[in-house]
């Protein structure tokens, strides 16, 4: 789709018009300058014509601030990347120097530009915003990002501005992997060699990465969706309102995608927080994977891997199931096997299981262990059914559903595993009165 960048320095609204235009609350608003570090797309429908727009970092230019500096090349790529340029400028602040410069480079630009003077929240700052003309930039929309005054006009002139329209896009149905995890175990370094390009700012800097970023890569013949996200802390070290709304958004980008890579560093092993994470995302039923980064940074013999594995599983208990890999996104060790491991995580998640055949196992390892007594009753299960698939929920059939606890729910899960596989997918089970 057509795609068009919001670009200005910090703290001018950026942010707010995005959410504005899209209609949501997918980008980080607050008064603090620099919260948008990296890109952020959303998608905007406006007079039956429907767009990309993608909010950028603050550009403050000649910064030598190193997150400055990688703003500044963010939004270098927008620009390229655009069709149309929304150019944001404070109307309470008037025309600054900084402003002055990114207009200097605006007008190279070959596309369409508009600025918008935002803030302008009333008659008399509607007025003072034709100061921003000296700019040498047309046109000039004054508007309210943050209560919508004047965004219609300027949403007509953007649709004006594109480039014809294409065919409506069919439904969506790439597959959607997140990577999550602690900051600063790899994750953007990680998308980022799976991309092939700079999608995501990587400092050496803990939590450079605020909001949930998408990008699009091609594996196989098949396009897969990265969701590269905020790091995850832990809930009492979420002190700003920035990192708290991070790790929501850390949390829907789970609930969005169909596979969850948990990335660890290597040098410091799986930790309460990993668990926490993992078990997130194992509720919300998406398919599973850990990915231990950094593996070159660790001594080893034929045996660590196994024995690093095996200490992962002994801490997961009830999570034993989901694959370890171990990577190396520095030196892009078999970083491919999470695309690979993902990919298997797919199929296995739309796995259907035929009910005689599953039935033929299952009864058979109940007659072997039956279920405990409830209420001094036995306990019968009549037969079993597998009712969904993506994610798979299985339906077993008794007479006292209340008297399967979950330790025979384990039992029940694990035998669907040895049997049928299912590596790295949480299974659902639930028992109806028969």
């Amino acid at each position: 789709m057509p795609l068009v960048a919001i670009v200005g320095r910090p703290n001018v609204g950026k942010s707010t018009l995005f959410n504005r235009l899209t209609e949501s609350r997918t980008s980080i608003v607050h008064d603090e300058p620099g919260v948008t570090r990296d890109r952020l797309y959303g998608t905007v429908l406006w007079s039956g014509h429907t767009f990309d727009v993608v909010d950028t970092g603050g550009y403050v230019p000649h910064s030598a601030d190193r997150f400055e500096a990688a703003i500044r090349e963010q939004v270098e790529i927008a620009l390229d990347e655009a069709d149309v340029i929304l150019f944001v400028v404070d109307v309470t602040t008037g025309v600054t120097d900084i402003d002055q410069e990114m207009a200097a480079l605006l007008r190279k630009a070959e596309r369409p530009v508009m600025v918008v003077a935002n803030k302008a929240d009333n008659e008399q700052r509607r007025w003072e915003a034709s100061e921003f003309y000296q700019l040498g930039l047309e046109p000039l929309f004054p508007v309210s990002a943050i209560n919508g005054s004047g965004t219609g006009d300027l949403l007509d002139a953007v649709v004006a501005a594109l480039p014809p329209q294409p065919a409506p896009p069919a439904p969506d149905d790439r597959l959607r992997i997140a990577i999550i995890g602690r900051p600063n175990v790899g994750k953007s370094s990680l998308t980022n060699q799976l991309l092939g390009e700079e999608r995501s700012i990587v400092t050496e800097i803990s939590g450079t990465t605020r909001d949930a970023i998408h990008a699009t890569v091609k594996y196989h013949g098949q396009e897969i969706v990265l969701v590269d996200t905020a790091g995850l802390r832990k809930r009492r070290r979420v002190t700003e309102n920035v990192e708290f709304y991070s790790a929501l958004r850390t949390e829907r980008a789970i609930r969005e995608c169909d596979v969850a890579v948990l990335l660890l560093d290597a040098t410091q092993g799986l930790e309460q927080q990993d668990i926490r994470v993992l078990k997130q995302a194992e509720a919300m039923k998406k398919g599973l994977c850990i990915a231990v980064n950094k593996w070159d940074l660790v001594e080893k013999d034929t045996h660590t891997a196994r024995a690093y594995e095996q200490r992962i599983k002994e801490r997961l208990k009830t999570l034993d199931y989901v694959p370890v890999l171990f990577i190396s996104a520095l030196t892009r060790q078999r970083i491919h096997r999470v695309l690979d491991t993902a990919l298997a995580m797919a199929e296995e998640r739309r796995k259907r299981v035929p009910t005689s055949r599953l039935n033929e196992v299952l009864l058979a390892a109940i007659a072997r262990h039956h279920p405990p007594m409830y209420r001094n009753r036995p306990v019968k299960i009549k037969y079993a059914a597998q009712i969904r698939t993506a994610p798979p929920v299985f339906a077993f059939f008794t007479n006292q559903p209340r008297g399967i606890r979950e330790p025979y729910q384990r039992f029940l899960e694990n035998q669907i595993r040895r049997h049928f596989g299912f590596e790295g997918v949480p299974l659902t089970l639930v028992f109806k009165a028969k």
